[in-house]
């Protein structure tokens, strides 16, 4: 009976561990092979067959920064995804506590209305986008740019939110109201501090629609020096002869900054999953 217990979990571990392998080949081999084709000579890219161990340089990040405009387009995606996730914790967290501790006649008509505009695919919603910047002259801008990138990524936020808030339990608040405290001090001291691993959570979704969004910033920007990065390594694959060990140089670049952001709210990241089951 041991044996045959000892042989199933033995079993369960080696489908698990199988699993992990093959979903670890699956999403790292292509990284792997992009930094490796980052860092190989021009020579070697296309060596058949292919070299793993060879003669390393970083000239091709050299040549990307040197003959491309593209630190312009990294300053670019920092300052846009900065400034929009910012605003969308903000205006997120200001949204989602009014619908879980004020009330009001239509409240859940409104908060489920917020869910169902995320429904709409944003290749749908790009022209209307558009033409509202337009009218207020705010297209080829940071300013339109970022609004544009809040219509998307804020009712996501915004739902998840209050996911978070409604999983805390409101007597904190209220005996915060009995030894005096505001109905903002409440917020600030009592529910943000509770919430932040959701509010990280939530900035990790908004900052991957940011950083990685190609459709509204190739139809809404124009101007070489508000490009965002995505934009310049299409502008640097569609050159007249693709320069693959600067191609790929760009996209270590790009992962890079992702890559960071996610190793520094990791530990938040999973508490707020964890909360953000507990009650929906």
């Amino acid at each position: 009976m041991q044996t045959k217990t000892f042989l199933r979990k033995l079993s369960f571990r080696l489908v698990i561990f199988v699993c992990a392998a093959s979903l670890l080949s699956f999403c790292g081999l292509p990284l792997l092979w992009m930094v490796l084709t980052a860092i190989k000579p021009m020579g070697e890219i296309f060596a058949y067959p292919p070299k793993i161990i060879t003669h390393y340089t970083l000239s091709n990040f050299y040549r990307l920064f040197n003959d491309t405009d593209f630190f312009i387009y990294f300053k670019n995606s920092i300052f846009v995804a900065g400034v929009t996730v910012l605003l969308d914790i903000v205006i997120a967290t200001l949204g989602a506590y009014s619908l879980t501790r004020y009330r009001y006649k239509g409240k859940e008509i409104l908060a489920s209305l917020t869910l169902f505009t995320y429904m709409f695919a944003p290749i749908m919603i790009i022209i209307p986008v558009f033409m509202l910047l337009k009218d207020f002259h705010l297209t080829n801008s940071h300013l339109g740019i970022i609004l544009a990138y809040l219509s998307i990524s804020l009712p996501f936020t915004l739902w998840i939110l209050r996911a978070f808030f409604q999983s805390m339990p409101i007597e904190l608040e209220e005996s915060a109201f009995i030894d005096g405290a505001s109905r903002f001090q409440s917020m600030v001291y009592i529910v943000i501090p509770q919430a932040l691993p959701g509010l990280i959570a939530t900035s990790v979704f908004a900052f991957v629609v940011v950083w990685n969004d190609y459709l509204f910033a190739r139809v809404l920007l124009n101007s070489r020096h508000l490009k965002t990065m995505p934009i310049g390594l299409q502008d640097i694959y569609e050159s007249a002869m693709v320069d693959w060990g600067m191609l790929m140089s760009g996209a270590v670049m790009v992962t890079i900054p992702a890559l960071i952001f996610f190793l520094i709210v990791q530990r938040f990241l999973i508490q707020g999953w964890g909360m953000g089951a507990v009650k929906g």
